[in-house]
């Protein structure tokens, strides 16, 4: 363990966070302190569960009710993986308590409680950070030198992607992603995030001016008000002539990759959100040749794989371990960094401008950044 060790708590009880708990343990700069819940059985069995696996030297303490981790003195980020529309309040309540905040993501419900959200981290000098694990991922550092080279890809023209799982019968009556007040957007909110957030890395943080975008399939959970999007499609357009679209489901397996196309070749990433299980991530650069010789005609084919050394999960560099040291960081030096909040905001309002599309039939939509 670093000299210098950051002390997280968990604010509830998600799957997501069994795999942030890992990776804190893993983390070369942090610890688990405490974990809450509404229910301290719940607590209490999650942190058993977990240490079964993945002890930490000092067991984290189990807690009764959310405020009870804002009260102690020995926390210094608070992760929050609770559904997002508890995330308003939580995290303006953590960033009061003077916790440096990492939430899940989407961060919001929608762009205005986000700038709540992130003016009360700021006024109490506090980092946020959404919880997008490739974004730490050193693979991102390979992607910008190869599209930075003119001879991969060239001028962008064209970015396409696509983040689908199919949820069984039990996920589309049960889960609380398909429940309309707890997880508003649905597919958009849980998997969109991602495809978001990567055309906005790719394009340098530049956002579209304008969306159109359609709910392809709506789920409506048993006791949901209202219904949410299941399957969902997007088209942007930036100021460059660059266009981009996106694709999320609930219904279609597992799929998450990303493509960009430009006047020279093109790169595509097959796992760019949760890499395949290995000890290397690839991204792929393709410049095919069209060759006509008179009545015979070939295309060919040239892909080459770029590979850099990082386990896929679960183990020391591995994107999620490499976020938490990250954000350990952050809070041990008080530095704070504002492309974080920047990051969740701009992606906020894409995903916002998307769904007002969606419900009117897929009506152009100005971004409002």
């Amino acid at each position: 363990m670093n000299a210098r060790t950051c002390r997280w708590g968990i604010l509830g009880t998600a799957g997501i966070g069994r795999k942030n708990w890992k990776a804190i343990a893993l983390a070369n700069n942090a610890t688990l302190v405490a974990v809450a819940s509404r229910d301290l059985a719940s607590a209490q069995r999650f942190v058993d569960e977990c240490s079964r696996e993945v002890p930490f030297a000092n067991k984290p303490s189990a807690l009764a009710g959310y405020g009870s981790l804002l009260e102690r003195s020995d926390i210094d980020v608070v992760y929050i993986p609770l559904p997002t529309a508890m995330r308003h309040e939580w995290v303006q309540r953590a960033a009061r308590a003077g916790k440096h905040v990492m939430g899940e993501k989407p961060a919001a419900s929608n762009a205005t409680e986000l700038v709540e959200m992130l003016d009360a981290c700021s006024s109490n000098q506090v980092q946020f950070m959404d919880g997008v694990m490739f974004m730490h991922s050193s693979r991102l550092a390979l992607v910008r030198a190869l599209l930075d080279d003119p001879t991969n890809v060239g001028q962008f023209t064209r970015l396409v992607s696509q983040f689908a799982f199919c949820g069984d019968a039990d996920f589309q009556a049960n889960n609380i992603r398909v429940m309309s007040h707890l997880e508003p957007y649905g597919c958009l909110g849980d998997l969109g995030w991602y495809c978001a957030r990567i055309f906005l890395w790719l394009m340098q943080g530049q956002m579209p001016y304008e969306v159109r975008a359609r709910t392809l399939t709506p789920l409506q959970g048993i006791g949901s008000p209202k219904s949410v999007p299941g399957q969902f499609s997007a088209e942007l357009l930036f100021r460059n002539g660059v266009s981009a679209s996106f694709y999320n489901s609930f219904q279609s397996e597992h799929q998450q990759w990303v493509h960009v196309s430009g006047s020279r070749g093109y790169l595509e990433i097959r796992d760019f959100v949760l890499p395949y299980r290995s000890a290397e991530l690839s991204a792929f650069v393709a410049n095919h040749h069209f060759h006509i010789d008179n009545c015979t005609f070939h295309m060919g084919k040239h892909i080459r794989e770029h590979t850099v050394t990082e386990y896929d999960a679960g183990a020391p560099g591995a994107q999620e371990v490499r976020m938490i040291e990250h954000m350990s960081e952050i809070a041990l030096s008080g530095r704070l960094e504002s492309c974080w909040p920047e990051w969740s905001l701009k992606t906020q309002q894409i995903l916002d401008a998307c769904y007002q599309s969606s419900l009117q039939d897929g009506r152009a939509v100005s971004v409002n950044a």
